[in-house]
């Protein structure tokens, strides 16, 4: 028979002459997975059964996860095998038998190993671990890995008192992440509450133990550090066994309070216990009552300091002034204070000195002035032309008023101003005479 699929001829078989299952035979199917392509696929009941055979030849393999969902059916045991890290998880079966011999009962949240070899079932195309034996693990084996991981995150500085955030003196609003039913809740509220009556709290409550119990407080720190009224994160629990405190020493937990960007307090379990979030939290509480007492400062020794502060400083002030009303009397007996006209008897003199002084020294500059002001006229006196007139010269002036120095220049009949030293009178030249040697 001939379909056309995809513009091509291709030939098909089937019981009854229709196309059904066996598209291409066999004989026509590509070899390996490399060869297939979109027009010569594998049909799915040809790569399920491959897929099982590549897994078939895995050998058993010792596994660890955590329990969940365990069902028994007739003489097997269903349960899920989680990794709380990575959130993974794989389907396994258990032979009841091997179950029993456990001597515990197999519970939700128990850690254990089994040794199982992968199974794919080709009609559901699914996979499951087919187990032969199951181990609990140890507490020595849980002590042994929570310290490896302590080591590690320590090594990369998680708990390192440097990224430590102070605690606020006084928080707004309080969150607190807590079991749904318990006392770490109560203890928690009622302590803050009677210590600092004003304080709020955002509550959210979760699951503290058991597989759900990382990825719900993980959820509640994270909303609470996003909340912009929360000042402060409490993470509460209280106390149980070593298996039931597993969840807070969880890798996960861990990476994400010290993710958190609000300061955090960690109050899981009592003194004894210490999971990792202890060491990773900014705070570590004993107990939750413990937590109550530190996130808030107490009202009534807060008023009994105040009323202390301000009775040491009423003493201190009224000591300053008892000091100074001493140290004023005392100034005041002095005899400056008596007589405080002494004060000014050695600046009087003084100033009486000086006085004298300045009047010495007043008359020098003036008889120096004097002297020198009679010695400047004596000086001009002697320079001054009236001086020559006196002893008998004269000042002759022609017509025009020129000096005359010359007697050549000047000719019968000229008139002439001669100033003498008290007055001037005007000649007329009758002769001029230039023999010097008869003058």
């Amino acid at each position: 028979m001939l379909l056309i699929l995809r513009g091509r001829l291709v030939a098909v078989s089937g019981a009854d002459g229709f196309p059904g299952d066996n598209e291409q035979s066999p004989a026509t199917l590509p070899g390996t997975a490399a060869e297939t392509g979109p027009d010569r696929p594998w049909p799915v009941r040809h790569l399920s059964p491959k897929i099982g055979e590549y897994i078939a030849r895995m050998s058993p393999v010792w596994v660890e996860g955590q329990v969940l969902g365990v069902k028994r059916w007739r003489d097997l045991v269903f349960l899920t095998l989680r990794d709380t890290e990575e959130n993974m998880s794989l389907g396994a079966t258990l032979p009841a038998a091997a179950v029993e011999a456990l001597g515990v009962p197999l519970e939700d949240g128990a850690r254990v190993v089994v040794h199982a070899k992968p199974q794919w079932w080709t009609k559901t195309g699914s996979l499951q671990m087919r187990g032969k034996e199951v181990r609990t693990v140890g507490l020595g084996d849980l002590l042994a890995r929570i310290e490896m991981l302590k080591s590690a995150l320590d090594a990369e500085g998680l708990f390192a008192v440097e990224r430590k955030i102070p605690l606020p003196f006084m928080p707004r609003v309080v969150g607190l992440v807590c079991a749904t039913q318990g006392d770490a809740e109560h203890d928690v509220v009622e302590n803050a509450q009677r210590r600092w009556p004003a304080v709020r709290f955002e509550i959210r409550r979760v699951t503290v133990q058991g597989p759900r119990a990382v990825p719900e407080v993980v959820g509640a720190m994270r909303e609470l550090d996003s909340h912009p009224d929360v000042d402060v994160i409490v993470v509460a629990r209280g106390g149980g066994a070593l298996e039931d405190l597993l969840p807070f020493s969880d890798e996960g937990m861990v990476r994400a309070a010290a993710e958190i960007v609000t300061p955090l307090v960690s109050a899981i379990g009592h003194e004894k216990d210490s999971p990792l979030l202890d060491l990773v939290a900014d705070w570590r509480a004993s107990t939750p009552t413990d937590a109550g007492k530190r996130i808030v400062p107490d009202a009534a020794q807060e008023l009994l300091q105040v009323s202390g502060a301000r009775e040491r400083i009423r003493t201190a002030v009224t000591s300053r002034l008892d000091r100074e009303a001493r140290g004023l009397a005392t100034f005041r007996t002095r005899p400056v204070m008596a007589h405080p006209g002494r004060m000014l008897d050695p600046h009087r003199d003084r100033l009486e000195a000086l006085h004298r002084a300045c009047g010495r020294a007043l008359v020098d500059v003036l008889s120096t002035a004097d002297a020198t002001t009679r010695e400047l006229a004596a000086s001009l006196r002697a320079l001054s032309p009236q001086s020559t007139l006196d002893r008998g010269y004269a000042v002759v002036r022609d017509a025009e008023g020129a000096v005359v120095r010359d007697a050549e220049l000047l000719d019968p009949g000229d008139q002439l101003l001669v100033r003498v030293a008290r007055g001037t009178f005007i000649a007329s030249v009758d002769d001029v005479d230039v023999d010097l040697e008869d003058a």
